[in-house]
């Protein structure tokens, strides 16, 4: 009994020491690692989190069980090669930011940040101006309004960006005033929450409508649809 107290005693001055380590720490310092890169083998609320993205997009058809297994290497594959990504299944920060889960997706500029006026705003925009496009195509317009509002250089407020003299074809021609589809309010809501196709654009235009040679000088960051999207 002796024996006993002593090992108790030893444990519990080793802990006032600050030695002690909870089994709590394990799973969150294991998620800090899945901020840079995600791959197969890994497990966790971020694979979960990356999981569900992809199946509603429809790129991923198994369970949300947080395991990244081969069903879920595929899924990321093809959503790679669909967003001009290298296509290795590993997510890495430029898949990541695609998936709307860079830091850019934790901040205060998410879809709960605004009111459902400015989501169905939003969606009038993305329908009036991309609804010929893909889905990943209509998600890249809404991003571009989001990166605007980001920016100092634009107006802060979804109708300051959307409304700005001379933004938007889709304000200018009146398609603004048509009533969105269910696809552009999800493309909007994608787009408030982070997922940001352009990698960060703040212009789109087609090559083949535009009459500006200044919006040509600008830096192209992908290209997708009939859209280029630029800095």
């Amino acid at each position: 009994m002796k024996k006993v107290f002593k090992i108790v005693a030893l444990v519990l001055m080793v802990c006032a020491m600050g030695f002690c380590v909870s089994s709590a720490v394990v799973p969150q310092q294991a998620e800090t690692a899945y901020a840079a890169v995600i791959q197969q083998g890994n497990t966790g609320s971020t694979v979960k989190t990356m999981q569900r993205k992809l199946k509603n997009w429809g790129y991923y058809k198994g369970s949300i069980d947080g395991i990244f297994g081969a069903q879920t290497k595929q899924a990321v594959k093809n959503f790679q090669k669909k967003n001009g990504l290298k296509v290795d299944g590993i997510v890495g920060p430029k898949t990541l930011a695609a998936l709307g889960m860079s830091s850019a997706s934790s901040s205060s500029n998410n879809s709960s940040s605004y009111s459902d006026a400015d989501v169905q705003l939003l969606a009038r925009l993305i329908y009036g101006e991309a609804r010929g496009e893909s889905y990943v195509g209509q998600v890249a317009v809404g991003a571009v309004v989001m990166n605007r509002i980001r920016s100092s250089s634009f107006p802060n407020t979804m109708s300051g960006v959307i409304y700005q003299r001379y933004a938007f074809t889709a304000v200018d021609d009146g398609q603004i005033n048509l009533t969105p589809n269910a696809t552009a309010r999800k493309a909007a809501l994608d787009a408030m929450n982070g997922w940001d196709p352009t990698y960060g654009a703040i212009y789109y235009y087609n090559p083949v409508t535009a009459t500006s040679s200044w919006i040509f000088s600008r830096p192209t960051t992908i290209t997708i649809g009939n859209h280029v999207f630029a800095k």
